[in-house]
């Protein structure tokens, strides 16, 4: 992350105050901090998925046991994971789980993981 900061040249002052630059970038550096956590604390490989005929994306695909997670990130206090949730219709044996600012919940559908707690793959589900 500090690799990726320093090479964007972003300053503290954006990431901490925010602006309309950092409100673009902001996704990335989550998709990064949450692969890195996906390899080094959780030992995982993940996968990217986006459909052939659409412009429907999963962030991640990470084998765990016997399971696969499709796994989203949010930056924002914005749930929609309009995205997710079609693919979880058209895949119901893979589980999914939502990254986000936002506190832990259970949907019939998906399990919503604060960002700071995501590396408790036990929470997934």
């Amino acid at each position: 992350m500090g690799l990726l900061g320093a090479m964007s040249q972003l300053n503290k002052e954006t990431v901490i105050g925010g602006n309309d630059i950092f409100e673009e970038f902001k996704g990335s550096l989550t998709e990064q901090y949450v692969c890195q956590q996906l390899v080094s604390d959780c030992g995982l490989v993940p996968y990217y998925w986006s459909a052939e005929n659409s412009s429907g994306e999963i962030d991640f695909l990470a084998p765990h046991s016997n399971n696969v997670f499709a796994i989203e990130m949010k930056t924002e206090e914005n749930l929609r994971s309009k995205n997710l949730r079609a693919f979880k219709e058209s895949h119901p044996e893979i589980k999914s789980v939502r990254f986000s600012l936002s506190g832990y919940r259970e949907q019939d559908w998906m399990r919503n993981v604060s960002l700071y707690a995501m590396t408790n793959i036990e929470l997934w589900g």
